[in-house]
């Protein structure tokens, strides 16, 4: 009997070996997805700084803005160049003989003697110039290039603050949905026995069909919100993910935080937010910087005084007017320009004066926001003190209501209220310790002082 070869079976070991461990990666594969990566708050806070396109655009800007500030220090430098033209011209000229004409005329010359000349000539010259006084425009560059810098600067360390606290809402977000999550489950499952009690006091005649029903709805209720949790929670995961540029989910080992006493005096943030806030010290920068753009446009209207050189490199191609070096000292005043120099110094000062109205206007709004930030966070720590309290009153009457129910004293739909009052309670506790977090992260980032925020999760007392 022939036996048939199966067309599909491997032809040779390596196929065979590949076909084994195919299984394996597939293992493999499957287990990386269930193991997140886990990142403390200050690793997942140093990660996204290597991998934002926004904080590397703004410490790109930083670069760009160092190198014209270090270049403009050059700006009162000698300027040397080379000037080589290669040119075509004619010359003619007439000299008279004056009292010789009689003798030349003796040799057939007639007077006056006419020369002419055209030719081809290469003219090379390097030339020095060297700016002694230009009416202020050189100093207000240089500090208008400064300015810049500084700009650039707070720029850059205001999308770091605007980073930190879009990660603390990513982070601790994740936080609150894992929380929410187990409350849900632990709900979910306490009215799932919950239902089994009403079951076998139904079949025992001590309750009635209607209070089965009711234990019924209620689990089916926390089945519906233990779903809706876990979504929630594969969203806010992705969320962080995202925002970290991971490939693989991303887990907080950096809890929930709440510090239980009050934080520092409103006035102590209101003077830090003046002295450091990133968004002040940006246009602090852009009001210098409208300064000297005023200087430079009044600068049109003054002399300018500058040393030159000049040497001649082809002399044998030199004309007769043609000097083989020069050297001097020049000054050039423009009296009627094309430019309306009037107008540009209005315009400048105009730039200035909504420099420095943004600039109030900006101190005015960073004080409100910080006082609102100060509010929330203290809001958030009393709600979440206050609530602790009710979780432990929540939990003892669940227990109590329990055992009453057990023994026929209270009713189905007692036992899941007490259930659901406790489970929201946790919850809401949950969110009160996510709300300070937020809070005290806008806080920070407010008075400009986000870089200090690890500080203050090592200071916390109350910690989920």
């Amino acid at each position: 009997m022939r036996i048939r070869r199966h067309v599909n079976a491997p032809r040779n070991t390596t196929q065979m070996l590949l076909m084994l461990a195919l299984p394996l990666i597939c293992i493999s594969a499957q287990a990386q997805q269930q193991f997140p990566q886990t990142y403390s708050l200050a690793e997942a806070l140093q990660r996204l700084y290597q991998v934002s396109d926004a904080f590397s655009a703004s410490a790109a800007n930083v670069r760009g803005k160092q190198a014209l500030s270090d270049a403009s220090a050059s700006l009162r430098l000698p300027e040397i160049s080379l000037d080589a033209r290669y040119l075509k011209f004619q010359k003619s000229l007439e000299l008279p003989l004056g009292s010789l004409a009689p003798v030349a005329t003796d040799y057939g010359i007639s007077s006056p003697l006419q020369f002419s000349e055209s030719d081809w000539r290469l003219r090379p010259s390097l030339n020095v110039v060297l700016p002694l006084y230009t009416g202020g425009k050189i100093p207000a560059a240089q500090a208008a290039a400064a300015g810049a810098l500084r700009q650039a600067d707070a720029e850059r360390r205001q999308q770091a603050q605007i980073l930190n606290t879009q990660l603390v809402q990513a982070y601790f977000g994740e936080q609150l949905a894992q929380k929410a999550l187990a409350v849900r489950r632990d709900v979910r499952d306490g009215l799932t026995a919950h239902l089994a009690d009403a079951q076998k006091l139904e079949r025992a005649g001590l309750i009635t069909k209607a209070q089965r029903l009711q234990a019924t709805v209620a689990r089916d209720t926390g089945e519906r919100e233990y779903q809706k949790a876990s979504n929630d929670r594969d969203s806010v995961v992705d969320t962080l993910a995202q925002l970290l540029h991971s490939d693989t989910p991303i887990q907080g080992t950096t809890p929930l935080f709440v510090i239980s006493t009050p934080l520092d005096t409103l006035r102590t943030f209101r003077d830090a937010a003046l002295l450091q806030h990133p968004q002040i010290a940006r246009l602090r920068a852009v009001s210098d910087q409208a300064e000297q753009g005023v200087r430079v446009a009044q600068s049109e209207w003054k002399p300018q005084v500058f040393l030159f050189g000049q040497y001649d490199l082809r002399r044998r191609d030199a004309l007769l007017t043609d000097s083989d070096w020069v050297v001097g000292i020049g000054l050039k005043y423009t009296f009627m320009s094309n430019k309306d120099r009037s107008r540009q110094v209005i315009a400048s000062r105009s730039q200035q004066e909504l420099a420095e109205a943004s600039l109030r206007e900006a101190e005015n709004q960073i004080t409100i926001a910080t006082t609102r930030a100060w509010n929330d966070v203290e809001t958030a720590r009393r709600q979440f003190l206050l609530l602790e309290s009710a979780i432990t009153q929540a939990g003892e009457n669940l227990r109590l209501q329990e055992l009453s129910f057990r023994e026929g004293q209270a009713t189905s739909l007692d036992v899941i209220d007490a259930r659901l009052t406790l489970g929201g309670a946790l919850i809401d506790r949950a969110k009160a310790a996510y709300s300070y977090d937020i809070a005290l992260a806008q806080l920070l980032e407010i008075s400009g002082q986000s870089g200090l925020y690890d500080q203050y999760v090592r200071r916390a007392d109350k910690v989920l």
